[in-house]
């Protein structure tokens, strides 16, 4: 009797539990963006962080919603990656405002110090361009906006035809889990080239890719 009478308080306590569990699940791989971006915007300067951590996170969240389709996981995992998704394009769309805006004002002080007659704007450079050289370096957040979608298109319409295939998804789980295995790479190639280990405040904590593992 006396278990009896405290199932009105262990069962919403559970619930509680559970709730806060998946909220930590599907926001916890967002906030050690959150300083970041903080930083990036307060000092204007997004030399420290590459945004091919930006690109990985993207690249590896889409393959794991498209995994979804052929292989359902707990409803947390799929908003995680929606807004890990949401969370990578508001970065991307600040370090390309930031980097835009460096560039020009720097074009403006050599302007000063020159005898120049006009200021020569920095080049527009495209993802249509396709130069391999600027690659993920455009000057318009609406082109990696596009681009993003015409990957998660192309490779929507791939699943659509192959979703009955156990190859074809469990390829796409894996490829998914080791896109996201390769996140730290960009950074520490970035910080190797500049000497500094500015930037990887946002790669202390790592989202714990095992629960998609968990999933496969």
């Amino acid at each position: 009797m006396e278990a009896q009478g405290l199932d009105w308080l262990l069962v919403p306590l559970q619930q509680l539990v559970s709730w806060g569990a998946a909220g930590a699940m599907v926001f916890g791989g967002v906030v050690p963006y959150i300083p970041q971006y903080q930083d990036i915007r307060r000092t204007q300067n997004a030399d420290g962080f590459s945004t091919y951590v930006c690109l990985v996170l993207l690249l590896a969240n889409i393959l794991r919603i498209l995994f979804w389709f052929g292989r359902h996981f707990e409803s947390p995992l799929l908003w995680q990656s929606i807004i890990m998704i949401l969370t990578m394009l508001l970065m991307l769309r600040l370090c390309t405002e930031v980097r835009v805006t460096n560039e020009l004002n720097l074009k403006r002080r050599s302007f000063a110090d020159s005898k120049d007659e006009e200021i020569r704007v920095p080049l527009r450079r495209s993802y249509l361009d396709f130069d391999l050289h600027h690659f993920w370096r455009w000057s318009s957040f609406s082109d990696y906006v596009q681009c993003v979608l015409a990957f998660s298109g192309v490779a929507g319409y791939v699943t659509y035809l192959c979703i009955d295939s156990t190859l074809f998804v469990e390829t796409l789980g894996f490829l998914a889990v080791f896109t996201e295995a390769m996140l730290g790479v960009p950074q520490l190639c970035r910080n190797h080239r500049h000497r500094s280990t500015e930037g990887m405040r946002s790669n202390r904590v790592k989202r714990k890719s095992y629960w998609i593992r968990v999933s496969l």
